[in-house]
């Protein structure tokens, strides 16, 4: 999708990604947030390190509402996206347009960990291994990146990308590719975990059970944690 799509997608870019089946697993895009940063955070976790000491970068921020759940969280906390128009929400958060599909707004050596979430799939396939090269640009050496994408093993997932407006053009990767992709941007893949089982409703009594499953493909989302080579 061109960034000019996105411009006109943002005014309404809650309605756009709705639909009644993701309706039913939660009504309020924030649980998504929550999950995703649940799960980074207990990455960090199993690193020894802390994300107060981080300087964060989340690639295709949108609106910004993972900066805003996780940023306090963090050393420092950026954002970019292809759309003006989705960052016009985004006073309060240090943001800046990125204007080239394979380039990030930021100088190198900047940040010690970066965020895609469910960005690669409105890339080019043909553009995805240079815009991963440029993440490891951007990341000091031994940084860490963190791909989360739609699981299109999931039947589900695919019947709700299908349904929506603003992923009409998106190429869905599985998680193999995201750890192909890490490997020849020249990142180690160190951690796969499937995610979304649950509809909210379930998982704020349940949640627990999810564990079970993480490395069953089954899940509407995945996460793909790596670390950039030192040197």
């Amino acid at each position: 999708m061109s960034t000019t799509e996105f411009d006109e997608y943002a005014a309404q870019y809650d309605d756009l990604v709705r639909s009644p089946i993701r309706d039913r697993f939660s009504t309020d895009s924030t649980f998504f947030a929550e999950r995703k940063w649940q799960l980074l955070h207990r990455f960090l976790a199993r690193q020894g390190v802390s994300s107060h000491d981080l300087d964060w970068l989340d690639v295709g921020c949108g609106t910004g509402t993972l900066l805003r759940l996780a940023g306090s969280d963090f050393n420092s906390a950026s954002g970019c996206d292809p759309s003006s128009e989705m960052l016009e929400t985004c006073d309060d958060l240090s943001i800046s347009v990125q204007r080239e599909a394979t380039r990030l707004p930021f100088e190198s050596d900047r940040f010690d960990i970066v965020t895609l979430v469910c960005v690669l799939h409105h890339v080019l396939p043909s553009d995805r291994l240079a815009l991963m090269q440029d993440v490891g640009r951007v990341l000091r050496p031994g940084g860490m990146v963190c791909i989360f994408e739609h699981n299109p093993l999931n039947p589900v997932t695919r019947l709700v990308v299908s349904q929506t407006p603003v992923d009409r053009d998106a190429v869905l990767l599985s998680s193999g590719e995201s750890k192909r992709l890490l490997r020849d941007a020249g990142c180690s893949p160190s951690h796969l975990e499937y995610f979304l089982y649950l509809p909210e409703s379930l998982y704020r009594r349940i949640g627990g059970v999810e564990k079970i499953g993480t490395r069953l493909p089954f899940g509407g989302q995945y996460a793909a944690f790596g670390k950039y080579d030192v040197g």
